[in-house]
């Protein structure tokens, strides 16, 4: 089984082509090969397949590192999309892959660095179906803290809330804090959630716990959400979110239409010992 590990602003993954793959990724086997000591480690796994439909490069699924299955993510898509030219699935500057979200379409700018078009964001959905049509909400979580927030549907949920002290952002404990907030019963899918401040205008700083992954040095969604979420409080676009891992830019119109940009690398190409291959097939 072979295999290669990317990176994009420190958030990384493991990227497999289904078809080469010797079995079905579960969710046992994705938590064992995604273990940073019994397995590869990484933040989730990028399963790219033919596409099923005309028009598209192929088709990626999302795999988050506790088993669960992502509709997207910004970095691990740009991930995919550069991993895509490089491997020779297209020559194209600019295509389509399929996601669980829909389509999403790069453009490939230069040998690491790409623009995602993500559609439109959605300040309403099914994943805060109790929510107001502006997308604001407050929800207490069971240790008794109050939070108001921006629910945006970037493809996947994200909940953003602005935090206007620079000491207190920093100061936030998000593993403490995240879990109480993803798992809160007003989102029944679960949520992202992302904290941020203004830096200026169009610049901001975000901290981000991803459903299924916890704490990150980036999330691309993430900043998408809080990106949105900015501009909706009467910033302008297009936003630099400044992350613990690097800067993303998001630029948001009017009608929420918006596009990611960023750039994101290989780390290591590697093949599966038989013995690895072993467990997992008993998995």
């Amino acid at each position: 089984m072979r295999f290669e590990k990317w990176q994009a602003l420190g958030n990384d993954y493991i990227i497999v082509e289904r078809d080469a793959l010797p079995f079905a990724l579960t969710p046992e086997r994705v938590q064992r090969l995604c273990d940073m000591h019994l397995g590869i480690g990484s933040d989730g796994i990028l399963e790219l397949a033919p596409a099923d439909a005309p028009g598209f490069v192929a088709r990626l699924r999302i795999l988050n590192p506790d088993g669960s299955e992502a509709e997207l993510s910004g970095n691990g898509a740009r991930e995919a999309a550069m991993y895509l030219r490089r491997a020779g699935w297209t020559d194209q500057r600019q295509f389509s892959i399929q996601t669980a979200a829909g389509e999403i379409r790069p453009t490939i700018l230069d040998d690491r660095t790409c623009t995602l078009d993500m559609g439109r964001a959605r300040l309403t959905s099914g994943d805060y179906p109790g929510g107001a049509a502006d997308g604001l909400g407050e929800l207490t979580t069971p240790d008794g803290q109050t939070w108001r927030f921006q629910h945006v549907q970037v493809g996947n949920p994200q909940c953003a809330i602005h935090v206007p002290d620079a000491g207190e952002l920093e100061a936030l404990d998000l593993p403490a804090i995240g879990p109480g907030i993803e798992r809160h019963e007003g989102f029944p899918n679960r949520t992202n959630v992302s904290f941020f401040r203004a830096l200026a205008e169009d610049r901001i700083r975000a901290r981000i716990f991803e459903r299924g992954v916890g704490e990150t040095s980036a999330s691309g969604t993430g900043a998408s959400g809080a990106a949105i979420a900015h501009v909706l409080r009467g910033g302008d676009s297009p936003v630099t979110v400044v992350l613990d891992g690097g800067e993303l830019v998001v630029d948001v119109d009017e009608s929420l239409l918006f596009t990611l940009t960023g750039w994101a690398e290989p780390v290591y190409a590697g093949e599966l010992s038989a013995t690895m291959l072993a467990t997992l097939q008993a998995l």
